[in-house]
């Protein structure tokens, strides 16, 4: 704290700052965010944002590496099932998120104005309500295909990591959900952020996450689940890498201004990671030592090299 209130104590108590003045008063190795067009292109009176473009992303590719796993017999999962998975998915992901961000970030305020919580053209989607929501359809499409939940989920989760990232790329391009102030000296990548309202360089903590959460996330898992393990190992170490990188990174992110850092000065980000990372931990032990668990994962190899 003692580094920013230099910061401040230098810059004055500026008001909300433009691009160019950012530009003015960054050190010479000083990032400043280059403000991007949130609107991708138009078509007419139609207005095609990146951040809605980052959605698309992470459904084709979930899309197109889905088509790619259903190829091996093993998972028990068809081309077909991809594509009902990803329809429901969308909706689930949607439908999840934003409850997710209604219920656990603002409940009170939308108890008030029950109405806008169907507005989600003003922005509002939480990362682990996605994540509620895309259990829930697993659970239903196991449910009405007579497949088996943790098999489903063990299929589903690698996928799902680079569509955080996409989204995580979203945010950087709308230079929103910025990070914390961070001395450029130590850190050289700290970015000035105008939509921040101050001069103060700050974590691209949006990049952070779509490396930890996003692509990291992503290459352990599709590693891990390269040959059979026993049935919903994969999906707790989702929950448990999901849960663990979330919390590390929401270090470098700046707290939302209506919460705040809550109690043990942790984020709501990082409250909501710690049951992931439990529940996670508490079901990967339990499969792992389940032993009629781990001779079904061994024998569709064993029936492969014969």
């Amino acid at each position: 704290m003692g580094w920013r209130r230099k910061q401040e104590a230098r810059i004055g108590a500026a008001g909300p700052i433009t691009y160019n003045q950012a530009i003015l008063v960054r050190g010479p190795a000083m990032l400043v965010h280059p403000q991007f067009d949130p609107v991708a292109f138009s078509l007419g009176p139609v207005a095609v944002r990146w951040y809605g473009l980052m959605y698309l992303v992470g459904f084709a590719l979930f899309w197109a590496l889905g088509r790619q796993r259903a190829q091996q017999a093993w998972r028990g999962m068809s081309r077909q099932d991809v594509e009902d998975l990803l329809f429901f998915g969308v909706l689930g992901v949607i439908v999840g998120g934003r409850l997710g961000y209604v219920l656990f970030y603002k409940p009170g305020y939308y108890l008030q104005h029950p109405l806008e919580a169907f507005m989600v053209w003003k922005g509002g989607m939480a990362s682990h309500g996605g994540i509620i929501g895309v259990i829930v359809v697993m659970w239903l499409f196991a449910r009405a295909r007579g497949k088996s939940f943790l098999q489903v989920a063990d299929f589903v989760v690698p996928l799902v990591p680079l569509g955080l990232a996409a989204g995580r790329l979203g945010n950087f391009i709308n230079g929103e959900l910025w990070g914390r102030p961070a001395d450029p000296g130590v850190w050289p990548w700290a970015m000035i952020f105008p939509q921040a309202g101050d001069m103060l360089p700050r974590h691209p903590s949006q990049l952070y996450q779509a490396a930890l959460e996003g692509v990291l996330l992503f290459v352990f898992l599709w590693w891990y689940s390269r040959r059979p393990r026993p049935a919903g190992c994969v999906g707790a170490a989702f929950l448990i890498g999901y849960g663990l990188l979330r919390f590390i990174a929401e270090f470098g992110r700046e707290p939302d201004e209506f919460l705040g850092l809550l109690a043990l000065k942790l984020s709501m980000g990082q409250w909501l990671s710690v049951p992931m990372i439990a529940l996670g931990l508490g079901l990967f032990l339990y499969l792992r030592s389940t032993p009629t668990a781990v001779a079904a994962a061994a024998a569709p190899a064993a029936k492969a090299r014969r």
